[in-house]
């Protein structure tokens, strides 16, 4: 398939609450006056939900994995939620979840890398899962990966190894870490699923403190459950020296400048 020509952000982004304004900032550019109409948030979070409330949809559905999350997510949109909007806890992977029905517009936040944590090894079949729900447009943001590889920068290599670190940790926890595909790929299955990419745009990542935290932060319920105690204080002095190594960087530099997230648009061919 053709590779597509892409468009470079002109400014990096924080990665956090600031990114996901950004990018669907980006969105509302690309969707101009056009309606938004019945809207499917495939992948649904609080970030997301909160900026599909402040759109002026005929109604949603927000479809999450997990209970709790959609729990929190029910919670944050307690105050505006109409009675046509809907919660659901699914799977993709279960071909009977919302089959019939149809959306003007479906939106996958960061659902692609998610996905894996839910249904291994579905991704490759997530783009033509969701292709008769797409009645006009898809938008899909991504993450390109960043554990796979070794960068050739300083800040690359610092990220690389924090998101390994991370993943060791959930792997060896008995989770499943999220799996991310590159922007060429997404657009190579969107192509074999139906669809016709109509724009692409990277936005380069300037991780930050809050990065950095999170990610560390998230292995230490991992390691204390972990039976192997040498092992678990070894990971933890791994991680710590990894979050002194981070954040000294950043504090020089003001970032760790590594990677991008993009946005596509896409509808039935």
């Amino acid at each position: 398939m053709a590779m597509l020509c892409y468009y470079i952000a002109m400014t990096a982004l924080d990665h956090g609450s600031q990114t996901g304004s950004a990018l669907f900032r980006h969105i509302e550019s690309l969707h101009g006056p056009e309606p938004w109409g019945a809207l499917l948030d495939a992948g649904t979070g609080t970030h997301s939900i909160g900026w599909i409330r402040s759109l002026a949809t005929t109604r949603w559905t927000a479809v999450s994995g997990s209970q709790a999350h959609a729990a929190q997510v029910g919670r944050a949109v307690a105050d505006t939620r109409r009675p046509g909007d809907r919660i659901i806890v699914g799977n993709w992977a279960d071909p009977t979840l919302l089959a019939g029905e149809r959306y003007d517009i479906v939106l996958a936040d960061y659902l692609l890398g998610a996905i894996d944590g839910f249904a291994p090894y579905f991704q490759h079949r997530l783009f033509a899962r969701l292709r008769p729900l797409v009645g006009k447009r898809l938008y899909i943001v991504g993450l390109e990966p960043y554990v796979a590889g070794t960068p050739d920068t300083t800040a690359g290599r610092i990220a690389w190894k924090i998101g390994r670190f991370r993943d060791t940790c959930l792997l060896l926890a008995g989770e499943q870490p999220y799996r991310e595909y590159p922007v060429q790929w997404v657009v190579d299955h969107l192509e074999a699923s139906g669809f016709r990419v109509t724009s692409a745009r990277r936005f380069p990542i300037r991780y930050k403190q809050r990065f950095v935290n999170s990610q560390i932060d998230m292995c230490a319920p991992r390691l204390e459950r972990m039976a192997d105690r040498a092992l678990a204080t070894a990971l933890a002095a791994h991680g710590s020296a990894l979050r002194d190594e981070a954040l000294a960087h950043i504090e020089r530099e003001g970032c760790l400048h590594h990677g991008f997230d993009y946005v596509l648009a896409a509808e039935p061919s």
